[in-house]
């Protein structure tokens, strides 16, 4: 059984959607996207430096863009591909693009959803200083009461023996010179704030009152796997009320992981910027075949895994 997954902010490079260009369709799906949301995704992903596309009103969108893209890629027929995918899900933002890949909202609707999101997130994150940092390693019983010890919130769970630490800078200086018992090292994230967290909320209500406006919400015609919780969520309403509270709440894809393996996955593709979800497969999943979609040099390859795992 085949999972298709998408990466949340991080995973993206300076430059890294330019070889994608070249394929029929994906400039003028990108034109269309950046007209929408008021933003050159095209210059953004082939042009702009690593502090332009840190900037969470900027990453977000982009990421979501480029996983749309280079999913529409894997299939001749959109419709018929969706039916190969045994399950979906997304790491953070990376929901908003599994939710429009299993249908429940329209390219466009969830890039505007996505621009909201990445505009709010980033204004509440300019209230206080505040980041995210990596802890490799160690025991989740252990390293979770040290970090709320040290005033941190657990913001991503992420199974093989990764979980992400989120709050102010002077709490993350702390962590650094007090990591958790087992934990072998703390690596400071490239994003702007501490996302996942009561930090967010304003952006919670900004992003609600914008989804209270969305049209065309469709239930999801691909098992969406909830990173909330890892759960299956089978009406479109559900999700998108899970999108909006996702914000502030902590990511569980380690229950994401447990789900797909209860599921009977065989197969684990990550759409592009693919890496980051594929590496954690690895190690959490293992005897799962995993190929990430860093350029369409890996099309080929996506597609025979296909082939071979398809529902």
């Amino acid at each position: 059984m085949l999972v298709l997954v998408a990466p949340g902010q991080g995973a993206q490079t300076p430059g890294f959607l330019t070889a994608w260009l070249d394929f029929p369709g994906v400039r003028g799906a990108l034109e269309a996207w950046s007209d929408a949301v008021g933003l050159d995704l095209i210059r953004y992903g082939t042009e702009a430096d690593a502090e332009e596309i840190r900037d969470t009103a900027v990453a977000q969108p982009l990421l979501v863009a480029a996983g749309m893209a280079s999913a529409a890629m894997l299939f001749d027929d959109p419709a018929a591909g969706r039916r190969k995918i045994g399950a979906i899900a997304g790491h953070s933002v990376g929901e908003f693009t599994a939710a429009s890949i299993a249908g429940v909202l329209p390219h466009e609707e969830a890039l505007r959803l996505v621009r909201t999101r990445g505009l709010a997130m980033a204004e509440a994150a300019a209230v206080t200083e505040t980041g995210m940092a990596a802890l490799l390693g160690g025991d989740p019983e252990v390293t979770v009461p040290h970090l709320e010890k040290l005033g941190l919130t657990p913001a991503n769970i992420n199974g093989a023996g990764q979980i992400v630490a989120a709050g102010t800078k002077e709490q993350l200086a702390a962590l650094e010179a007090d990591k958790p018992e087992g934990v072998r090292k703390v690596v400071a994230l490239k994003v702007a704030g501490a996302f996942h967290t009561h930090h967010m909320a304003p952006a919670v209500e900004t992003l609600a009152k914008a989804a209270g406006d969305a049209r065309r919400i469709g239930d999801p015609s691909i098992t969406y796997v909830s990173n909330r919780d890892g759960q299956t969520v089978a009406a479109g309403t559900e999700v998108l009320d899970r999108l909006v509270g996702q914000v502030a709440n902590p990511v569980r894809w380690d229950l994401c992981m447990e789900t797909f393996k209860e599921l009977g996955v065989t197969a684990l593709i990550e759409v592009c910027p693919g890496g980051t979800l594929t590496g954690l497969a690895k190690r959490a999943l293992p005897g799962v075949k995993t190929l990430a979609l860093k350029s369409p040099a890996d099309l080929d390859a996506a597609r025979e895994l296909i082939a071979e795992h398809s529902a």
